[in-house]
């Protein structure tokens, strides 16, 4: 049993977890402070420290999680281009051969992951990626182009996995947040995105979710990256909302949602992003 494993080490115990609002039950969030109090340990002392890239995951977390875990945050600001720079050059020196890599790759990289929130883990995938693409194409220099082109294949790659794992929900409020995008501009609130996602789920005779669970594949679509979310405080009297719109490649997104455009039918908005191949009828 979990209680009596942590009981038998003692003392204090800190429990570290990463990426924290991926949790699908937040119900241990409240076991794990109350453990002492609630007689599951007696020997130890519990402290979490959770890890998350969603400033905005402890707004859904229930009243008495909050309660229980009394929490201070800390937030660390994200990498800059030079430090990204840093841990870039650091890597390339034990991965590549002297002289492999072009003048401006290692920026190039680092300027990429800077735009992205300071992602290191984006650079050292686009730089690994451009020496794979290099190799393939039996280069022996890795070229600012190269990384130009790494970056395309990891973003198609991305928006195509992303996609793929969506429920056909996720797929159709997506499809009508790009259909909004694409006539009257983004952000914009759930609300707005709602009357959209109804009309495009009533086409294909599917039920749609209550604003909360839509809500909820917001969040997720914005956890993947594909959309960005924005809360904004409006005070008293207009609250605190969040708005979202589209953070990848429309045409890239287009094209992934392929089967859902053709379920639902071609949107007026989207005519000119979709697949050249591919005729209105091919929608309808």
């Amino acid at each position: 049993m979990l209680w009596e494993e942590l009981d038998s080490c003692g003392g204090t115990l800190l429990i570290v977890l990463d990426e924290v609002d991926h949790i699908q039950d937040d119900s241990i969030l409240y076991q794990l402070p109350r453990a002492r109090a609630n007689e599951n340990l007696s020997q130890a002392k519990i402290g979490i420290i959770g890890i998350s890239n969603d400033f905005s995951f402890r707004d859904d977390l229930s009243p008495k999680v909050k309660s229980s875990l009394c929490e201070e945050e800390l937030q660390f600001p994200a990498y800059d281009a030079q430090e990204l720079i840093e841990i870039l050059q650091q890597r390339a020196d034990s991965a590549f051969r002297d002289n492999v890599l072009d003048t401006g790759v290692i920026e190039l990289c680092a300027a990429y992951g800077a735009k992205d929130a300071g992602d290191a883990r984006q650079s050292l995938d686009l730089l690994m990626k451009a020496g794979d693409l290099a190799r393939d194409r039996d280069t022996e220099t890795i070229t600012e182009d190269l990384v130009r082109d790494a970056r395309e294949e990891l973003e198609r790659g991305r928006i195509r996995e992303g996609i793929t794992g969506l429920t056909q929900h996720g797929h159709l409020v997506l499809y009508a947040l790009i259909t909004l995008e694409m006539q009257n501009g983004t952000p914009i609130r759930s609300r707005d995105i709602r009357p959209r996602y109804t009309n495009f789920a009533e086409q294909i005779g599917v039920d749609p979710l209550v604003p909360r669970r839509m809500r909820d594949h917001l969040g997720e679509l914005s956890m993947l990256g594909i959309i960005s979310a924005v809360e904004r405080n409006e005070g008293r009297r207009g609250g605190t909302y969040r708005e979202y719109s589209i953070d990848m490649d429309i045409n890239m997104i287009v094209n992934a949602l392929d089967e859902t455009v053709t379920e639902v039918g071609i949107h007026e908005s989207i005519v000119d992003l979709v697949d050249e191949d591919r005729t209105l009828s091919d929608y309808s």
